[in-house]
């Protein structure tokens, strides 16, 4: 199946390449070359195949060597491909060790994160394809418990408008137009599509913000507000909003009404459990893991009640046999939605992809099931290339199937 023809209608579409092990930039080369080839071969075998890039900090600053980023662009150039997208949301190793909340550190209240931001940006400038908008996917701000006061609020906003400023001086030298997109996720200080409206509002498009990335910038503050509203943008994981009980079609509207862009839609599935309750409680079990938090919403009697890992939801479920609905965050492959004892979030995404067929919700798609590794082996019957193919075929055929429709 060749992307050409899909790419051209709704955007660009890969899978982050987060899914594979590797913290230096050797170990992801040596995933690249491992794994794009055969996964190119069976989708795109003639068309340019784009990439989503996952880059720590280690590999990021090892890019900053002419050296390897030569060996980068060889291989794009060797392969077709393309990168329109970095993933740089996790800082640090994110297989194998326990990430847990760690994996929002350092979060935006540390100039550690605007600096290996500024370094992806630095990367993403000299391998961005010209005239093409790249994406980069970021922390929500901050686990939301390490929120404590005011001024750490305005310290995230600040460092968010510094590396606004980053961006625009990185397009006036090069002409690559780069985005941040900041990225909602259960439990952290943005978590929700409302408390996000909220923050770009008052925030980082107010008056304050204009006035402090005019100065940076040396713009008018209209000009200011205009250049702020392209360069930060938002990030919708499909996991995350339907974790929350978001309406598909609500979110979209309030981000378009309040004039914030989706820079990403990370296309993703998490696990649902319409009629949980303490005598099933135990088929949970399987997915609590050492590596990645798992937060869950639950949503009883009308409210919506928030743990920030699975275990914790758990041992606080009571042992009435009253029912009520879990979604937890854990990444499952999309194809996937009858998982037995479970069903998954996937009618989010199909709502999601239904609406992007017909009118684009964002330039930039990325399926992302990091959690492949931590998937109970039930799941796991194929190999990681064969089940990113399939991930990708379940969205082609969707998508078309939706523009069908719409025609």
């Amino acid at each position: 199946m060749d992307l050409s023809l899909h790419t051209a209608s709704v955007g660009h579409l890969s899978y982050c390449s987060n899914i594979h092990p590797g913290e230096s930039w050797d170990e992801v080369l040596n995933s690249l070359r491992l794994h794009i080839p055969p996964i190119k071969a069976q989708l795109s075998p003639k068309a340019p195949f784009g990439i989503g890039l996952r880059l720590s900090a280690v590999a990021a600053q090892d890019l900053a060597r002419p050296s390897a980023i030569a060996e980068l662009l060889e291989f794009l150039a060797d392969h077709h491909c393309y990168v329109y997208t970095i993933n740089g949301f996790p800082y640090g190793t994110f297989h194998g060790d326990a990430v847990k909340e760690n994996v929002y550190l350092p979060d935006w209240t540390d100039a550690a994160r605007l600096n290996y931001s500024n370094t992806l940006a630095d990367v993403f400038a000299q391998i961005l394809p010209p005239h093409m908008t790249g994406s980069i996917s970021t922390v929500p701000g901050a686990f939301k418990s390490s929120v404590q006061r005011e001024s750490d609020v305005e310290q995230m906003t600040d460092y968010f408008i510094q590396q606004a400023a980053y961006l625009v001086g990185i397009e006036r030298r090069t002409g690559k137009h780069i985005v941040l997109a900041l990225e909602p996720e259960p439990c952290c200080y943005l978590e929700t599509i409302e408390e996000s409206i909220e923050y770009f509002d008052q925030h980082l498009y107010g008056a304050s913000a204009c006035e402090r990335f005019a100065k940076l910038t040396h713009v008018t503050l209209d000009v200011a507000e205009d250049l702020l509203r392209s360069h930060l943008t938002l990030c919708l994981d499909l996991c995350h909003a339907a974790v929350e009980f978001e309406s598909c079609n609500n979110c979209i509207d309030a981000l378009e009404n309040a004039g914030i862009a989706i820079g990403k839609v990370q296309i993703s599935s998490g696990l649902r459990l319409p009629n949980l309750s303490a005598k099933n409680k135990h088929l949970l079990e399987p997915f609590i893991d050492k590596v990645y938090l798992h937060q869950v919403v639950e949503q009883h009697n009308g409210t919506l009640n928030r743990f920030e890992d699975l275990p914790a939801a758990l041992d606080a479920l009571d042992d009435s046999e009253q029912e009520r609905e879990w979604r937890v965050h854990f990444h499952v492959p999309i194809f996937l939605d009858n998982l037995g004892d479970f069903s998954s979030t996937r009618f989010f995404v199909e709502q999601a992809l239904q609406r992007h067929a017909i009118k684009p919700i964002s330039e930039h798609l990325e399926i992302e099931t990091y959690t492949w590794d931590v998937l109970p082996d039930v799941y796991r019957t194929q190999s990681i290339d064969d089940a990113i193919v399939r991930e990708f075929n379940w969205v082609i055929d969707s998508l078309r199937q939706q523009q069908r429709i719409a025609a």
